[in-house]
């Protein structure tokens, strides 16, 4: 990873730091070494301590009094609790979409479908992933709600490790594309509430792979260890 030159964005930093989480570098529970931070990217504890409040907020790292910091445990209920508000929140857009999308749009999605597909069927995940998540925020861009869209954002990236999880079985994959066509259909058609179910469903049915090789934590474990 290259150093980062621009020292006083805390924001770059921010995201940086977030795509080690996202990548597993910086696991759950790892604490995070601001020293060792400083010297990978090239910038001096202030911008990095910004970042790191930033993150906090955000849901990715927990401040600890006078022990800096760590990276945020998921357990299952934080997960679901998250994908529940998630879901209501995609589910709308979709209605909304339909209300609002340009033939245009719905074409520059549908082509961002048949690359998914192509993925799909060379087994490229990490590209699949990229354009999936391109999908999706094109939906949520053409509910034309701007906070919505800045909700789930929020949501979004306190969860994007489980829900981009490499570990994924071959029944779900199949199960995630037939999703994708369905929606597809839904969005060219207008079909507001198909669509929009299509999404909530969609998403709650992502937390099989959340379970897989302790992405998410056991809840009851974490209890007995309190």
């Amino acid at each position: 990873m290259t150093k980062i030159l621009q020292r006083n964005l805390y924001r770059e930093v921010a995201d940086r730091i977030g795509e080690l989480i996202e990548h597993g570098e910086l696991a759950p529970g790892e604490r995070i070494s601001e020293k060792q931070l400083c010297e990978r990217f090239g910038v001096s504890r202030t911008p990095l301590r910004e970042a790191l409040k930033v993150l906090a907020t955000e849901g990715l790292i927990e401040l600890l009094p006078n022990r800096g910091a760590r990276v945020v445990r998921l357990t299952f209920k934080k997960v679901k609790d998250t994908y529940d508000l998630m879901a209501a929140l995609e589910g709308l857009s979709g209605e909304l979409a339909c209300q609002h999308i340009s033939d245009s749009e719905i074409a520059a999605i549908r082509a961002l479908h048949d690359a998914m597909l192509e993925h799909y069927r060379n087994r490229d995940l990490t590209t699949y992933f990229a354009v999936n998540q391109q999908i999706h925020e094109s939906i949520l861009a053409a509910s034309r709600n701007e906070v919505l869209q800045e909700m789930y954002s929020n949501l979004s990236q306190r969860v994007k490790r489980v829900r981009y999880s490499k570990k994924m079985t071959q029944k779900f994959w199949r199960q995630a594309v037939q999703d994708h066509e369905n929606m597809m259909a839904a969005l060219e058609q207008r079909n507001s509430k198909q669509l929009g179910q299509i999404l909530r469903d969609h998403l709650c049915n992502k937390l099989e792979v959340a379970t897989l090789a302790g992405v998410i934590e056991d809840d009851s474990l974490n209890a007995a260890n309190a």
